[in-house]
């Protein structure tokens, strides 16, 4: 049996925390630790960690704001686990989640692993829409911590676990924020350590609630993609020019009837192809009419805000030389 180490930073999300917390106490496998990192938040959850201490064994590190990636390494340095799991504070973890990541280890040890993630069904539903774009094969991310996937498995900080001897190796984040994780990843994969996708173990991401928020999310995902790129150049591909070019698309459709309304219907049954599609996927998945038409708007956010974000960055870091 293998003992885990739950690392989790939070800033100013004692809420979401509690939920986190509760569903951790409801683990059919229960041989693990959780250690609450607090980043400086003005809205402690000290109190929150200390309503279960009870049900778990959890304990609480206060620090200065320094950002998650900071913040996980300092839970790395607390652990006593053969492996660490870190989860981000808005997740929660189904009751079967260490029960599945215990057999698959135990039958095909991995060094450094992830899973997907799910919409929960008390989620609204402008939550599963996000959830569902954000795993939609149309999208940015639609392959990540699926099945099917571009290149090597990277797993994402939302749902990661790293082996004991992987913190040894290569130590743990050394960008704080703008693609940590990623970083983290590529680190690990260098270093000749074995990554895998665990299926079942997945967990129900929150993400953003409101649109904006979410636009403010993607925006910054989009600039973290030419972050990663300062340190592994190869590791900005093709297919992270989509969302770019999708964004110049759409602006360029305003100058197109000034220049040619031919192009511009066709720029606009393009488009339109696309949202159908997008939709049709949305309502295949998730079968909710409401949440499918919620998907167009949340689609469209979510590539228009990465693609700024990725032009905005990569012009930054082109002038700055």
């Amino acid at each position: 049996m293998y003992f885990y180490s739950v690392i989790i930073p939070v800033y100013n999300r004692p809420d979401e925390l509690e939920e986190l917390l509760s569903s951790l106490t409801r683990q059919h496998y229960t041989n693990f630790e959780v250690i609450v990192i607090e980043d400086g938040s003005s809205r402690r959850c000290e109190d929150v960690v200390n309503r279960f201490k009870d049900q778990l064994a959890v304990t609480y590190i206060e620090k200065k704001n320094s950002g998650q990636g900071f913040s996980r390494n300092v839970g790395f340095e607390a652990a006593k686990g053969d492996y660490y799991l870190v989860f981000d504070s808005d997740c929660i973890i189904p009751e079967t989640y260490f029960q599945s990541v215990e057999k698959f280890l135990s039958a095909d040890r991995l060094d450094a692993f992830g899973g997907p993630d799910r919409s929960h069904p008390s989620f609204t539903l402008l939550q599963k829409a996000i959830s569902c774009v954000m795993t939609s094969p149309l999208t940015t991310g639609g392959i990540r911590g699926g099945k099917k996937r571009l290149g090597p498995f990277h797993p994402r900080s939302f749902n990661m676990g790293i082996s004991k001897e992987v913190f040894e190796a290569i130590g743990g984040y050394k960008i704080t924020r703008m693609g940590e994780d990623i970083e983290f990843s590529i680190r690990i994969h260098e270093s000749g350590f074995r990554v895998g996708l665990i299926p079942d173990a997945f967990v129900y991401h929150k993400r953003r609630t409101n649109l904006v928020d979410f636009y403010r999310q993607l925006h910054f995902f989009g600039r973290a993609r030419i972050n990663i790129g300062r340190f592994f150049p190869g590791e900005i591909r093709t297919v992270h020019f989509f969302p770019a070019l999708f964004t110049v698309g759409f602006l360029l459709l305003w100058v197109l009837p000034f220049i040619s309304l031919q192009l511009f219907n066709i720029g606009i049954s393009l488009y339109g192809v696309y949202f159908l599609l997008l939709f049709i996927t949305s309502l295949f998945k998730t079968k909710n009419l409401l949440v499918a038409v919620l998907s167009i708007p949340a689609g469209f956010i979510q590539l228009f805000a990465y693609g700024i974000g990725f032009i905005t960055e990569g012009i930054r870091r082109i002038t700055k030389g």
